[in-house]
């Protein structure tokens, strides 16, 4: 009998990315659970970014609350992990001595984690002589070696670079399953069940635990208008049955907020074309996932206002229902919700008081409530004051819950 080959997975990294660094804290034990034929692959980041268009500095481009969020974010993933991290002083600093020094020693494992952990744990110059020696020599090597020689490994790493373009690469971490693309640490589930072809439970979610003895209260900030809120919003149910958190929906005008915060009006309209094909596919796998019907519409961007008014004018007994009906339809069934007809069978037969003066105010209001408390994108959920943006954050927000 044949025995069926290892499948391939490469880890894509730069070291100024603290995700990357995240990721390769837990990515070796992922290969051997799966039995994977791992590889490491350097590659410069700043090449990436410019070849795709991305700032070199990108956490410079961000709202002010979605750079606070991403602050938060990045802080718990540590702690998630149990890894100490701090933002050097002058991030992003220069990787391109470091990530050739990687290369003439093979991309040694132990000098791999070196140049991350002095980075993200010590905030080194890892490009520095002194940083250079110091991790080369703690991994076994010999600086007196490698450092006259870093040139000749420049070449390769621009090769490497390119190579990483070609496979759709536009940000770190990257892993590459059988020339499949997956980006993010948090997409380290799904690295995993592609790998083996089992389920794996959502990062952060606590395994067993028992609601709190104090209800929290779980509000789910939404609009029709993002998959990703479709997403999400269909695991709220049952993530307050397992936590007995107490619900609280808060619809807003996504367009609205953006205006408000300068924020584009379609952000995936914004991104490079390797981004947005990552995009439509890790749409397809979060769907996969959570067990939900999924087609990408064909009217994109949508007006949802009328959607979001006929929502908050309906009693608070019916609004569950037209929720889901109006996700349903939009992400699920190519539906026109812009269309009045359509949003009256998905009311019941009628959009009464949905145009009242009134409504228009409340939901022009509730935009403005959300800004105010940072909000800067849907779904996002909010315990105890605590913001978490996005479906994929899910897990995090049930730990908060539970905890």
């Amino acid at each position: 009998m044949l025995r069926a080959m290892p499948r391939s997975f490469e880890f894509w990294f730069d070291y100024s990315c603290p995700y990357a660094y995240l990721g390769s804290e837990t990515v070796e034990a992922l290969a051997r659970r799966a039995g994977a034929e791992f590889t490491w692959r350097p590659f410069l980041l700043g090449g990436v970014f410019r070849a795709v268009g991305t700032p070199q500095k990108l956490s410079a481009t961000l709202s002010a609350p979605k750079a606070a969020h991403n602050a938060a974010d990045l802080l718990r993933w540590a702690e998630l992990e149990g890894v100490p991290l701090r933002m050097p002083e002058g991030h992003p600093l220069r990787t391109v001595e470091a990530l050739r020094a990687t290369l003439l020693t093979g991309c040694d494992p132990k000098v791999i984690h070196g140049f991350f952990r002095a980075y993200w744990e010590h905030g080194e110059a890892i490009s520095s002589e002194p940083t250079l020696r110091r991790v080369l020599a703690e991994a076994g090597h010999d600086p007196a070696a490698i450092l006259p020689r870093l040139s000749e490994a420049k070449d390769e790493l621009v090769r490497r670079t390119d190579e990483a373009l070609d496979k759709g690469v536009f940000g770190a971490p990257a892993y590459v399953v059988d020339g499949e693309l997956f980006w993010g640490q948090d997409r380290m589930h799904l690295v995993e069940a592609q790998l083996t072809g089992r389920a794996v439970p959502l990062p952060g979610a606590p395994s067993v635990a028992a609601p709190p003895s104090t209800p929290r209260t779980l509000e789910v900030f939404f609009d029709f208008s993002s998959p990703f809120a479709y997403l999400g919003a269909g695991q709220v149910e049952a993530l307050a049955a397992r936590t007995g958190a107490q619900v609280v929906w808060r619809p807003l005008l996504l367009g609205g907020l953006f205006r408000s915060i300068g924020q584009a009006d379609v952000p995936l309209f914004t991104f490079s074309e390797a981004k947005q094909r990552f995009v439509g596919r890790d749409l397809e796998r979060w769907a996969a996932y959570w067990g939900v019907p999924f087609r990408f519409p064909t009217r994109f961007p949508i007006s949802s206002v009328k959607a979001l008014r006929a929502y908050l004018a309906l009693p608070e007994a019916r609004r569950g229902a037209f929720r889901d009906a109006v996700f349903r339809a939009y992400w699920a069934e190519d539906r026109d919700i812009a269309d009045d007809a359509v949003l009256r069978e998905l009311a019941g037969g009628s959009l009464e008081g949905s145009e009242a003066l009134e409504i228009k105010h409340a939901l022009r209001a509730a935009t403005e409530e959300a800004a105010g408390r940072g909000v800067f994108g849907v779904p996002t959920f909010v315990v105890d004051g605590e913001l978490f943006w996005g479906q994929d954050r899910l897990g995090l927000v049930e730990r908060a819950l539970v905890r």
